[in-house]
């Protein structure tokens, strides 16, 4: 699994002229190894050689927590080393580096200090194109989290999580449990966002107890590991609504329902992204509410929770067989009300496969 990553990374770094990517903390760094690194002040970092040997600079202290393979070796540094050094031994004075777009300031400027004639790029230049498409494994991983996060939202739209009474924070906490107790590795957000505060498309679960008669918009998603240690993402947005809506609240939903719909079966293989947005905001913005859908339609999911493709206005590149992004657009009205609905879709040759196949009509509970 490993090895032929690698290899096509190499392969891109070839195209690009990039001598070597040096990847620290971040997405890149378990796509490529199956090792997750911890944000220490303590370096980590993959080099990866156009040609020659991948070596995994790493402290000696956390090299027991690293899963040896034949794809990479090793370089253990003692607390009295300068691992910065280490690196540059590997590399050369004189090269062209993508660096890991989440590295540390503090190492990118000490490399450079060490090396000034290093030409630095992102390595997301070269990495990007390998992780936006999808193979066969990674898309049965990120299918299998998205029935564990639907199991939870059916239970959700059934009334079996208890809402009226209840704080959004206490809901939250409950959601993000059953992320774990659904087989996901951990959670990575658990939005529930009652009445008003659903008008606020990242809110902060707290303090407001929910009551009858509120809409409760509920959006979650944990990271789910594969054999070889690699985390793939779900994430979905569903709506209940305590009671029994308003009139204008289920026209508006209705809305968002037609247009999230629709952004879905236009992610076709060869349909641009931002065209994809255009086909659900078209039909909000049509029908009045253009000024309340405030974010892009979707983004690119993986390894990470947002990556590239981003589903947005802009973005003429074209869909492409294993490309997997949400499709989530929104309406929120400031001060009364929100609603979104969120579906993982991966581009086929056999058209738009949607991940999530819980019911999206607005739940009464």
């Amino acid at each position: 699994m490993f090895g032929p990553r690698l290899q096509r990374a190499r392969a891109e770094m070839d195209r690009q002229g990039v001598d070597a990517l040096l990847l620290s903390v971040g997405a890149d760094l378990p796509y490529l190894t199956g090792y997750s690194a911890m944000p220490l002040e303590r370096l980590t970092m993959l080099v990866l050689p156009r040609d020659g040997e991948a070596r995994l600079v790493i402290p000696e202290l956390e090299a027991p927590l690293v899963a040896e393979r034949d794809d990479f070796t090793m370089v253990p540094w003692g607390e009295t080393q300068d691992p910065l050094d280490l690196v540059v031994g590997l590399i050369g004075q004189d090269a062209t580096v993508g660096i890991g777009d989440t590295t540390w300031a503090r190492f990118v400027v000490g490399l450079v200090d060490r090396a000034p004639a290093l030409v630095l790029r992102n390595a997301s230049d070269v990495m990007t194109p390998l992780r936006a498409v999808k193979s066969d494994d990674e898309v049965a991983m990120l299918r299998s989290a998205a029935a564990a996060v639907d199991r939870i939202a059916g239970r959700l739209r059934n009334g079996e999580i208890p809402l009226v009474g209840q704080t959004e924070a206490q809901v939250s906490a409950e959601l993000g449990r059953q992320i774990v107790e659904e087989g996901h590795h951990h959670v990575n957000f658990a939005i529930v966002a009652a009445g008003a505060n659903a008008a606020s498309p990242h809110h902060h679960a707290g303090d407001h107890v929910i009551t009858e008669g509120e809409v409760v918009l509920c959006d979650f998603g944990g990271t789910w590991l594969d054999d070889h240690g690699v985390g793939y993402c779900s994430d979905l947005t569903r709506c209940v609504y305590t009671g029994d809506p308003p009139s204008e609240f289920v026209e508006m939903y209705d809305v968002l329902f037609n247009a999230q719909a629709a952004s879905v079966a236009a992610a076709t293989v060869g349909t641009p992204a931002e065209v994809v947005d255009r086909a659900g905001r078209s039909i909000i913005a049509d029908a009045g509410y253009g000024d309340y859908f405030i974010h892009r339609t979707g983004h690119g999911i993986g390894v990470e929770a947002h990556e590239e493709p981003y589903i947005v206005e802009g973005n003429t590149d074209p869909l492409v067989a294993g490309n997997a992004f949400s499709v989530e657009p929104g309406i929120y009205i400031p001060g009364k009300w929100g609603a979104r609905i969120e579906d993982i879709v991966v581009s086929s040759a056999e058209g738009p496969d949607p991940l999530n196949r819980v019911d999206h009509a607005l739940a009464r509970v």
